[in-house]
C-alpha cells in the first residue's frame, strides 16, 4: 500500500473512472455517436464532438508506446519510489494513457513490451491503475 503518496482528485468527468477503478476496473469512453473510444474521461468526444458518450470497461491489456525512468522524485512522496517509470501505454482498444510500469522488471521495459493492468492501494479505497509487463 503506498497511503503516503498523492489521492486521485475526481472531477464530474472522472468520477466514473476513478469510480470503476475502486472495482478494479479500467474504464474508457466510448462514443454512441461515432464509436471512438478515447481516454483521458471527458464530456466531448475528441473525434466529433458528441456529447453521447458511455462508459466501456477496457480489456486493460496493450503495449508500451514510449516511456521515461524517472530518477528525481517530482514531489517528496515520491522519492522512495525512484527509480520509476513512466510510460504511454496504447491499449489494445485503441486509446493511449499515461501510467507506471510496475514490478520487479519494470526498469527493463522496452517499447513494444505487452503489459496488463494491475491496482496500485492508495489507501482509502483508492486504487490507481498500473501497468506491469506480461511479455517482453
Amino acid at each position: 500500500m503506498s497511503q503516503d503518496l498523492p489521492q486521485p482528485i475526481a472531477n464530474a468527468d472522472s468520477q466514473p473512472y476513478w469510480d470503476g477503478a475502486r472495482e478494479r476496473k479500467l474504464l474508457i469512453r466510448k462514443c454512441k455517436a461515432c464509436g471512438a473510444l478515447h481516454f483521458m474521461p471527458r464530456h466531448l468526444c475528441p473525434e466529433c464532438w458528441s456529447d453521447q458518450l458511455e462508459w466501456v470497461q477496457s480489456k486493460g491489456t496493450g503495449s508500451v508506446y514510449s516511456f521515461s525512468i524517472i530518477r528525481r522524485a517530482p514531489l517528496p512522496a515520491f522519492a522512495s519510489k525512484t527509480p520509476y517509470v513512466t510510460a504511454l501505454i496504447e491499449l489494445d482498444e485503441g486509446p493511449r494513457m499515461v501510467a507506471n510500469i510496475v514490478g520487479g522488471d519494470a526498469l527493463s521495459v522496452q517499447i513494444g513490451d505487452k503489459v496488463g493492468v494491475v491496482f496500485e492501494d492508495r489507501g482509502d479505497g483508492a486504487l490507481i491503475p498500473q501497468f506491469k509487463r506480461t511479455e517482453a
